[in-house]
């Protein structure tokens, strides 16, 4: 019924594009590390009106199955700013056809009546006691993705079998049921609540739980300077600001009102470093703010720069920053635990291919630390798991800037994560110590984490196929490299297929994750270096990492080693000119 996509379909036809039409028709979308996410368009397998209205249709008919009280505890929907006028696609218009699916079937739906952070979703499950919800969102993707994100009665993103099993229910009800094009339901059905006001005051209160400086934060002269990059982010991150007593951050005028084109950065991820801080780095010069703090479109993730004293701009890796809120959060737990805490009744998180400082602090200072596989999807489920059998979590996060401080949302989250740095810029200013100072102490104590992440585009899937299955087959079947260039690898763990050669059985502690590729080397010089495919984005991403003990750390030495061995992973098992991969700067 929406006409646009009709006729990108019939225009295809009519000019005889029978290999598009076979791509947009033939296959359907799936659950990547961030539920489903495409570009918006005409086809199956891109985010529309009719493949949202199946993907609702598909979670009504699981979750009816699942819970016998489903359609009075209710479904949580919210969503971005996210828009297309040629296939007449908004974030908001495919929330209010996801909510119409399950209105007309006569379930309650908390339906957020404007904008919200991803990370409020997830949180109002919870509140709520809804049994899932979901985000229309794309994150940080390019202007023309869309996505819908689920959440379980959890609070977690959903993991398998619930992504599968909701698979093949999509498929059994794929044509619309009467009511489900009705947008206009949100509008006048009695099971529609706005969850907006008491979620978000309940989300300020929780989040003033984690502030430890009040007083400081009150008095404090540092100013900052935040950008919520055209989305979603600005009048949440005032709100957070105000709930830890802080005067609120000076905002990026061009860029702190929702704009689906997003017109002043080439893309909406701050992850992208200088190049698309250059609006707020130029203002807070002009402000004389030392601190710069980055929420992405949807706000679910935090970019961090500060202004050293020769004037240039540290930004910060998610490594860094993750080293950065382990030792604050760990800090603050130490200081104001009672007597008898157990300091091994505490755990912090991160994805297996995210930096190892953690473990690192971990070791020294008594408590656990966990490695997951990599999505926030898996750091969510587990940490429930945790806090269920009485644990206490204090911080996990993801190298590609996404952060959980404290546990009122299992899910990575930018607001927080933006307010609680800016607490700890405060605090450590009163000890005359910038963030950057700071972290250079912390690598100091607990050893040297050198880390570098980056990224080829490849747009041919059989193409990236080829490369992993090349890894596995090295020196014949089955096989892989014992060695790359000079480089002797010592372990092998292939998180696709299950094996890994460091264990007695050669099988995979974490759980084998067939939809994406990835497979880790640890190398005898201590360098752990993982290849994987994106889940969102065409992508073949690599991470390494050096390792050092502390006292045993001339950092120059080990970033230059890091980046010989990075340039032989390139040139060994990618073989960008052979395979045609984009390199990440062009």
């Amino acid at each position: 019924q929406n006409q646009k996509t009709k006729e990108q379909i019939e225009s295809l036809l009519q000019n005889g594009k029978h290999k598009e039409l076979r791509d947009r028709l033939c296959c359907r979308l799936s659950f990547g590390t961030a539920g489903l996410r495409s570009a918006m368009g005409a086809g199956f397998c891109y985010i529309n009106d009719l493949t949202v209205i199946q993907s609702t249709q598909g979670i009504y008919k699981y979750l009816e199955r699942n819970f016998s009280d489903f359609k009075q505890r209710g479904f949580v929907v919210g969503y971005d700013t996210r828009g297309q006028v040629t296939s007449n696609c908004s974030s908001k218009k495919l929330a209010k056809l996801t909510a119409a699916v399950l209105l007309a079937k006569d379930v309650l739906v908390y339906f957020f009546s404007t904008y919200v952070p991803t990370p409020f979703v997830p949180y109002a499950v919870q509140q709520l006691g809804a049994v899932a919800g979901v985000m229309i969102t794309a994150s940080h993707n390019r202007k023309e993705d869309n996505g819908y994100k689920v959440y379980w009665e959890n609070g977690a993103q959903i993991t398998s079998p619930h992504d599968k099993e909701i698979i093949k229910c999509i498929e059994e009800c794929v044509e619309p049921w009467n009511g489900s094009w009705n947008e206009n339901l949100v509008d006048t059905s009695p099971l529609r609540q706005d969850p907006l006001k008491k979620i978000c005051d309940s989300y300020m209160e929780d989040l003033a739980k984690i502030c430890y400086h009040r007083e400081l934060n009150m008095q404090t002269s540092l100013k900052f300077v935040h950008t919520s990059f055209h989305g979603v982010g600005h009048d949440y991150v005032q709100l957070a600001f105000k709930a830890f007593g802080f005067q609120p951050p000076i905002p990026v005028p061009e860029q702190k009102d929702p704009d689906p084109d997003f017109s002043t950065v080439k893309c909406p991820n701050p992850e992208e470093g200088e190049s698309v801080l250059e609006l707020s780095l130029r203002l807070a010069e002009k402000e004389d703010a030392r601190v710069v703090v980055a929420t992405d479109p949807d706000a679910d993730r935090l970019a961090v720069a500060e202004q050293q004293e020769n004037g240039c701009w540290k930004v910060f890796t998610g490594n860094e920053l993750a080293a950065l809120f382990g030792w604050w959060m760990f800090s603050r737990w130490k200081e104001c635990c009672s007597q008898d805490a157990d300091v091994r009744n505490v755990y912090m998180l991160a994805t297996t291919v995210s930096s190892k400082i953690l473990r690192a602090i971990a070791l020294k200072e008594g408590f656990h630390f966990e490695e997951t596989l990599p999505g926030f999807k898996w750091i969510g489920s587990r940490v429930k798991n945790l806090l269920d059998n009485g644990k206490e979590v204090l911080f996990a996060f993801e190298e590609s800037i996404g952060f959980m401080c404290g546990t009122s949302v299992l899910d990575k989250d930018g607001v927080s994560a933006a307010v609680v740095i800016a607490e700890m810029a405060t605090y450590l200013q009163g000890q005359s110590l910038t963030l950057a100072q700071k972290l250079v102490d912390i690598y100091e104590t607990y050893g040297y984490h050198i880390s570098k992440t980056s990224y080829f585009l490849c747009y041919d899937p059989p193409t990236i196929k080829r490369i992993f299955e090349r890894l596995r087959n090295f020196d014949g079947p089955q096989s892989y490299p014992q060695c790359c260039g000079i480089y002797n690898i010592l372990h092998v763990r292939d998180i696709t297929t299950g094996y890994d050669s460091s264990q007695l059985n050669k099988k995979s502690v974490l759980p084998v994750s067939k939809s994406s590729q990835m497979i880790t080397f640890t190398f005898q010089n201590g360098c752990v270096a993982t290849l994987r495919t994106s889940g969102t984005e065409p992508k073949i991403k690599y991470y390494a990492e050096m390792c050092a003990l502390p006292g045993h750390s001339d950092r120059s030495v080990l970033e230059e080693e890091l980046q010989k061995l990075i340039e032989a992973l390139i040139e060994n098992f990618l073989e960008p000119d052979k395979n045609g991969l984009t390199w990440r700067s062009a």
